[in-house]
């Protein structure tokens, strides 16, 4: 299985990029990409149960 984490910070950085912010800016200490975890992660699991493989999925 992919890296769940990995995914999620991908996710997290693109929708940093997408609001027009770059990704590593500081906003409350942190790199601002970070302040996007929370959709990113909830994204990224709604849409885990939609990419298993043909052969994963019963009849």
């Amino acid at each position: 299985m992919p890296d769940l984490e990995r995914a999620i910070e991908a996710a997290a950085r693109a929708l940093c990029r997408l609001d027009g912010h770059p990704e590593n800016i500081k906003f409350e200490g942190k790199p601002m990409w970070k302040s996007y975890l929370s959709g990113a992660r909830t994204a990224v699991e709604a849409a885990i149960p939609h990419l298993r493989s043909a052969d994963d999925q019963s009849p």
